[in-house]
C-alpha cells in the first residue's frame, strides 16, 4: 500500500476531502491541542493540501490558526450554495468557510479560506456538525449533552432550535438524508437517539435506545444507498448496523468489533455498502455492510498513533468528463 503523508503542526482529529466537482483533490485537516498549566488553551488549524492520487502526493497550499477544532465538514453536493466549509470548535463556535480555489497551469490549484459566517453557540464546546443535505442548516453537538440546529440563509448564521438531548457529552449529530426532518444524536451516556425537528421552536424525541451501546456513542452515518440502514460507532469497540424503517423501534441488525473505539465513519462515495472507519487505538478498517453481514475487507495500522479522521478520494473528472477510478 502506498502512502503521502504530511506532519502537521497539532493533533490531527478530522480530514476531509471537498465532494464538489472540480475541487476533489483539495483535502482539509484540522487540529486540536491542549495546552495544559495554569490557564490551559486549546488552539487548532485547519490546513489545505491539494492530494495527487495518481502521483501519490500531497501539497500544502494554505494554512490557518484556530481555537482548537473538534470537528469540520464541506457543504454537501446539490446545495445552493459552492463549497463551504463548517468548523466545530472548543470555543463554542460554528465558522463557516468560503473555498477560493483555482488551478495555475500546471494545474497544480492553490487558494485560500475566505470567513463566510460564525455564530456563538455556546459557552460550552462544540464537538461535532453535520450539514442538511439542501445545506441550509447545520446540526451541532455540545459538550454540556445539547444539540443546536442552525440555519443559513443569505449568508447568516442563526440559531433555529436548541435542547438538552443527553446527559453527557454529544460527539455524534446528523441528518437522516432521506428525511431531513429527522435528526440523530449519540453520546457518552451509551444512548443513540432521534428527534423529529418538523416543530418550529422545538424537537421531539422519535427513539431513544439506550441498552445496545456498551459505552459512548463516536459516530452515525445514515447509508446514501439504503434509506432504511443506519451506522453507529462506540468506543465499545463496535461498527453497529440499525434498520429504522419503524423510526420509533429501531432494530440493531448485525454489529461487527474492529478492536478500537471507532470514531469516524464513511461511506464510500460510488460503492454501496462498503465504509471507511477511523478506530483510534486499532487504525483504519474498511469494511462491507451487506444486510445482515458486516465483514472487515481491509485494515491500515501504521499510523501508531490515535485514529480520528477518514474519509475518500472521489477521484478527478478526466478531459473526456468520465470519472477516474
Amino acid at each position: 500500500m502506498d502512502v503521502a503523508h504530511c506532519k502537521l503542526d497539532g493533533n490531527a482529529d478530522a480530514v476531509e476531502f471537498c465532494p464538489h466537482d472540480n475541487y476533489h483533490r483539495v483535502l482539509a485537516a484540522s487540529t486540536y491541542t491542549l495546552q495544559e498549566g495554569d490557564k490551559p488553551s486549546r488552539t487548532g488549524s485547519i490546513s489545505l493540501f491539494n492530494v495527487n492520487a495518481e502521483e501519490n502526493n500531497m501539497e500544502l497550499f494554505y494554512r490557518r490558526d484556530t481555537a482548537g477544532i473538534f470537528d469540520i465538514k464541506w457543504s454537501p453536493v446539490g446545495g445552493c450554495v459552492g463549497p463551504l466549509l463548517a468548523q466545530a470548535d472548543a470555543d463554542g463556535y460554528v465558522k463557516v468557510y468560503n473555498l477560493e480555489y483555482s488551478l495555475d497551469d500546471s494545474e497544480a490549484g492553490g487558494g485560500f479560506l475566505r470567513d463566510f459566517n460564525c455564530e456563538k453557540i455556546s459557552s460550552s464546546m462544540c464537538l461535532c456538525l453535520e450539514w442538511n443535505p439542501s445545506a441550509t442548516s447545520i446540526t451541532v453537538g455540545l459538550s454540556d449533552g445539547s444539540v443546536s440546529i442552525i440555519s443559513l440563509e443569505e449568508s447568516k448564521l442563526e440559531i433555529q432550535q436548541d435542547w438538552k438531548a443527553h446527559d453527557f457529552e454529544l460527539w455524534a449529530t446528523s441528518f437522516d438524508i432521506h428525511q431531513p426532518q429527522l435528526v440523530y444524536t449519540g453520546s457518552d451516556d451509551c444512548k443513540f437517539s432521534c428527534w423529529d425537528i418538523r416543530g418550529s421552536t422545538s424537537s421531539t424525541l422519535a427513539f431513544q435506545n439506550s441498552k445496545t451501546h456498551k459505552m459512548g456513542v463516536c459516530c452515525i452515518a445514515k447509508s446514501p444507498s439504503d434509506p432504511n440502514t443506519v451506522l453507529t460507532g462506540s468506543y465499545d469497540e463496535h461498527l453497529r448496523v440499525w434498520d429504522v424503517r419503524s423510526i420509533s423501534k429501531p432494530v440493531n441488525e448485525t454489529s461487527v468489533c474492529l478492536r478500537g473505539g471507532v470514531w469516524r465513519i464513511k461511506h464510500h462515495p460510488f460503492v454501496p455498502g462498503v465504509v471507511l472507519t477511523a478506530c483510534m487505538h486499532n487504525g483504519f478498517a474498511v469494511v462491507d455492510v451487506k444486510g445482515e453481514k458486516a465483514e472487515v475487507i481491509e485494515t491500515y495500522t501504521k499510523h501508531d498513533s490515535l485514529a480520528y479522521g477518514a474519509d475518500w478520494h472521489r477521484g478527478d473528472i478526466s478531459l473526456e468528463g468520465q470519472k477516474k477510478e
